[in-house]
């Protein structure tokens, strides 16, 4: 009787297939209420939007999702399937190059039930996945499979402006779905994050190389982002004359370096035309792509594996000699920041009805959804050359007049509008800070404006410009005529 008893339970555990994770307890709804800035006259907010995102529950009771969801949040609240109650939330963290963010939600409670999700590691090309999350149009959870079609380095939308790893996949990705999480074998390997418009049922996910630097960064309580090396580099030794040119070896292969960037960590290490054959232990092919989780990828993934401030050994050849250094990975941002901003309120001076902003690329999508064709000649040039154009090692940004308040006193500057500003009174403008400090001074009869690309100055009175002051923009509904010194 006692084997019968055995081999029954034994029998009945064979047949009775384990029950299915419950995603309703790991997988949120965000709410989401935004009002982003007007970076024309950046005093300003724009309407009111609402959204709806999805997010799921991680180690620690935080809750992980895309920063677009989040980005530019006025109030965000957070709600599980099958319960009524809706519980505030707050942006613990943020991670706009890499569009990820962890949420905090002050009251425990929300926890209770609840299942952390563990992540798993870069899944294999034709790997079948699940994606959960909560598209428009329902308030129940959402279940998509598909397949895992490439893996490779891409741009991020949100950003527009930072590349990293991605994964493809046939999964529907629909407005909604956004930062919810995608399952292999009960384990997180991405973020559902964007889709491709001009294609049907091609969606990208954040793989767990990028969260777990994420969450890495945010260890010591603030998100410092992804750096680089700070150079620029080409794929030429594809062409036989180039190497002989810079004196390589023939079995050489490797990345040539164009330029560095200004105040770069790389500027004291590296130059025009070296060749970058390895990165820490890795070779460095023509095409600048190495051996890394299995596969070839870019030489940015292994950069990508640090976090600011630690390094990477790189082997390089200059005038036909091989080198050897360490270089520290840092941000390395340019001074025209062509990466979207969002959260905080943008700086600016408004002064005698002329408005001056920091130069961006939230200043340049002002122009509509062709900006790239719509903005003035000089800005453009500004925006794509600004990397080479800069030789001044101080300058922070560059400071654009990008809107004017009419009245008596600045009655003639509207040839000025939307040129970058070069010096007030002959002291350069290096940031939004030195036009504010230059208008502050008032022991001087003129401010003597100076602009780019013009041989015309623009003059104001002194006198007369801080007895009009007040009253421009009292009469423009303008709160203050700049940015207070903490925010910068």
């Amino acid at each position: 009787m006692k084997k019968t008893a055995i081999i029954l339970i034994l029998v009945l555990a064979a047949v009775c297939p384990a029950q299915p994770f419950d995603m309703s307890k790991s997988v949120v709804m965000l709410q989401i209420a935004k009002q982003p800035f007007d970076y024309t006259t950046p005093w300003k907010q724009t309407s009111v939007s609402h959204g709806v995102g999805s997010g799921f529950i991680i180690e620690g009771s935080r809750i992980l999702t895309n920063a677009h969801n989040v980005s530019d949040f006025r109030y965000i609240i957070v709600k599980k399937e099958n319960v009524a109650k809706k519980y505030p939330a707050t942006v613990e963290f943020i991670g706009h190059d890499c569009d990820l963010a962890l949420l905090k939600v002050s009251d425990k409670s929300f926890f209770e039930d609840t299942q952390p999700l563990a992540f798993g590691t870069l899944p294999d090309v034709d790997s079948t996945v699940t994606t959960y999350g909560f598209p428009m149009g329902g308030t129940h959870i959402s279940v998509t499979k598909g397949i895992i079609s490439r893996i490779q380095t891409d741009m991020y939308v949100h950003s527009g402006a930072d590349a990293h790893l991605v994964v493809q996949t046939d999964a529907a990705i629909n407005p909604g779905n956004s930062g919810g999480p995608v399952i292999l074998d009960g384990n997180v390997v991405g973020v559902a994050f964007q889709g491709l418009v001009q294609a049907d049922n091609i969606g990208y996910m954040i793989p767990t190389t990028v969260i777990e630097h994420f969450l890495a960064d945010v260890n010591n309580g603030k998100y410092e982002g992804f750096g680089s090396l700070g150079v620029n580099l080409f794929a030429g030794l594809h062409n036989d004359s180039y190497k002989d040119f810079l004196k390589l070896p023939a079995d050489v292969q490797g990345v040539i370096v164009t330029s560095v960037l200004l105040n770069s960590s790389a500027e004291k290490v590296l130059q025009r035309n070296d060749c970058i054959t390895q990165i820490d232990n890795y070779d460095v092919d023509n095409d600048g792509m190495i051996m890394i989780y299995g596969k070839k990828y870019h030489l940015s993934e292994d950069v990508e594996t640090k976090q600011i401030g630690q390094t990477v050994d790189i082997t390089f050849w200059r005038n036909g000699q091989k080198n050897t250094a360490k270089l520290t990975v840092q941000l390395n941002r340019p001074v025209f920041e062509f990466a979207r901003l969002y959260d905080n309120p943008p700086p600016y001076v408004c002064f005698a009805g002329l408005t001056f902003v920091t130069a961006s690329r939230n200043f340049l999508e002002t122009w509509g959804r062709d900006w790239l064709d719509s903005i003035p000649h000089t800005l453009r040039y500004l925006m794509s050359d600004s990397q080479q154009l800069n030789k001044d090692r101080l300058r922070k940004e560059y400071v654009v007049l990008s809107e004017i308040l009419p009245d008596e006193i600045n009655a003639y500057a509207d040839e000025f509008q939307n040129k970058p500003l070069q010096s007030i009174n002959d002291t350069p403008v290096r940031s939004i800070d030195d036009v504010r400090k230059a208008f502050e001074n008032k022991n001087c009869e003129f401010y003597i404006l100076k602009f780019m690309d013009s041989d015309k100055p623009l003059l104001l009175e002194t006198s007369l410009a801080h007895k009009l002051n007040d009253t421009i923009l009292k009469k423009y509904n303008v709160p203050s005529w700049t940015f207070p010194e903490e925010q910068l």
